[in-house]
């Protein structure tokens, strides 16, 4: 009788291939996200809960699987974010550098000229930023035409660079918002912040739902959303999981969510705060990806505070924008060439200008059932 030789059968095997759902602690709904063909604004407090509750490593995978149904994992978007017009601003916003309520040293100064707005985006793309964002520090755009008038013209020669150009402004109704978008603004941000629940904490000037009419406005005028929140103000993890689902049940998904680590200010009332622990930060860029899948999640203020390390992780869980050059507003920012080396190092590129609108949702994906839900592999 021949011996008997361990692994040499010719027989082929038939089966399902293994689920990499290994733990019964899996969300359901996790499960049938990472299978998900489209985003949804239908989701519901609790299922963004069980989200972000899932243990961080297999959060992660999820994250990991649906940001490769949606995006290319490689691409970061570089994007570059100047202050065109610094501090003096009315508001209370607990951590702002920039509200005149407060004494942080920081001297307030008029709008910049038009030329060296345009001259400092010339910078920003000659250095690989496909993205340049303006900030200004005030209220609202009520009775500052001239301002608006520069700003168009501001848009318009960022635009013609062929890059995507976008504005935070604070609160602006629906005609303005056109004569923005006519000028050629891609997108408008205006952050929530945090959760419907602690906002009254940080923030007394301006009410949550002002802050939604503005993105409705904007929505209204054609032009992409960009809005996400702060992490490190106090918050409890049900605040954060109150911003996410504000955020995934907007009538449409924003066209990017910036997650900002709050970086403390001395003279602000948050002054002394710590900056957030990483594996909450991770955890709210995972859940982003999951329940925000065709958004680009843009990690935002406090990176420099990261490790190169902890940003990769930050990419692979979803993360594929970064703010990067000389400043962002008035904190500190990782620079280009610096950002370009780390690209290089771990396999990304940096994003071209609205070439996420050419990918979002075109991959090809196998949907395997198993006994353990639907998982998705993209191809």
């Amino acid at each position: 009788m021949a011996p008997t030789v361990q692994g040499a059968s010719t027989s082929i095997a038939t089966s399902a291939p293994a689920s990499p759902w290994t733990s019964s602690t899996i969300p359901t709904v996790v499960k049938n996200a990472t299978a998900a063909q489209m985003p949804r604004t239908t989701w519901t407090r609790d299922e963004v809960q069980q989200v972000y509750e899932t243990p961080l490593s297999q959060l992660t995978h999820a994250a990991a699987i649906v940001h490769r149904r949606f995006h290319d994992p490689a691409a970061i978007q570089m994007c570059t974010l100047m202050n065109i017009k610094t501090g003096g601003c009315s508001e209370d916003c607990s951590y702002c550098a920039q509200s005149s309520r407060y004494n942080t040293g920081l001297k307030a100064t008029r709008l910049s000229p038009v030329e060296e707005v345009l001259q400092a985006a010339r910078v920003a793309k000659e250095n690989g930023s496909t993205r340049f964002c303006m900030g200004a520090a005030w209220r609202d755009m009520r009775g500052r035409k001239t301002s608006l008038k520069n700003i168009k013209e501001m848009v318009t020669g960022v635009r013609s660079m062929g890059m995507e150009v976008c504005v935070t402004l604070g609160m602006i109704d629906t005609e303005q918002a056109k004569e923005l978008k006519d000028a050629g603004l891609t997108a408008y941000n205006h952050n929530l912040d945090t959760s419907r629940e602690y906002y009254p904490s940080i923030i007394t000037s301006r009410s949550y739902d002002e802050r939604l009419q503005t993105l409705s406005n904007v929505r209204d005028a054609g032009i992409n959303v960009c809005s996400g929140g702060i992490l490190g103000l106090g918050e409890a993890d049900s605040d954060r999981i109150g911003l996410l689902h504000t955020v995934a049940t907007l009538p449409s998904h924003p066209e990017s969510f910036p997650v900002n680590a709050l970086v403390p200010i001395k003279g602000t009332p948050l002054g002394d705060r710590k900056m957030i622990s990483f594996d909450k930060l991770l955890r709210t860029i995972a859940t982003a990806r999951i329940v925000l899948p065709a958004t680009i999640v843009r990690l935002a203020a406090g990176r420099v505070n990261l490790s190169e390390e902890q940003q990769v992780t930050c990419f692979m869980a979803g993360a594929n924008a970064v703010f990067t050059g000389e400043k962002m507003l008035t904190t500190d920012c990782n620079g280009w060439d610096q950002d370009h080396e780390m690209f290089r190092k771990w396999g990304f590129y940096p994003m071209k200008s609205f070439e996420n609108e050419e990918v979002k949702g075109e991959k090809s994906a196998v949907v395997i059932e198993s006994d353990s839900g639907m998982v998705a592999a993209t191809i």
